[in-house]
């Protein structure tokens, strides 16, 4: 199947939009991480112990802002997109990500990978994510070693502080996965 030079062009614009909600997560750039939305932007995240669901843009940023916090580490890269087109202004993408959460808090250290399931949407000012969703490919939670030295850590510069933080709780469910 052959893309015109327009498809081309949007899957670059959509590779460039994943990327930078990749980079916004881990560098606590919430601002700029409220471009890559749409409005009305749904989340389904189903993680090894947990579930993330959340409606609209507000929401999305204020769960990611909170969870993702001056408290841990975070890193995500997406990997291999596989964009397909439903109409001109729909597209539909598939990431595998491969992420680390470290949570000192918890003395935890998370490796996973997920397949992310996405819906974008072009608006007057580019494409955006409206629809997201993943599955745990794996994800492996050891405690952090004793030796372990934590030398740069820029979420404890720039992510949301203890007392700015909301209560995560109504989007985010907790299990034991079996």
């Amino acid at each position: 199947m052959g893309y015109t030079l327009q498809q081309l062009s949007d899957i670059e614009e959509i590779r460039q939009l994943k990327s930078r909600y990749f980079r916004c997560i881990d560098t606590g750039n919430h601002s700029e991480l409220a471009t890559c939305f749409a409005d009305d932007v749904t989340i389904d995240y189903r993680g090894g112990g947990y579930r993330v669901q959340v409606s609209g843009k507000a929401d999305m940023i204020e769960f990611i802002a909170s969870s993702f916090n001056s408290d841990v580490v975070a890193m995500h890269h997406g990997h291999t997109p596989e964009v397909t087109f439903v109409d001109e202004s729909t597209a539909k993408g598939t990431w595998y990500l491969e992420d680390r959460f470290i949570n000192p808090e918890r003395n935890e250290d998370t490796v996973g990978s997920a397949l992310y399931y996405d819906t974008y949407v072009r608006t007057a000012d580019g494409w955006k994510i409206r629809h997201s969703e993943y599955d745990r490919v794996y994800e492996l939670v050891s405690p952090i070693g004793d030796k372990a030295e934590l030398r740069t850590h820029m979420l404890a510069r720039t992510g949301r502080q203890k007392d700015q933080r909301s209560d995560t709780t109504k989007w985010l469910e907790w299990f034991d996965e079996a």
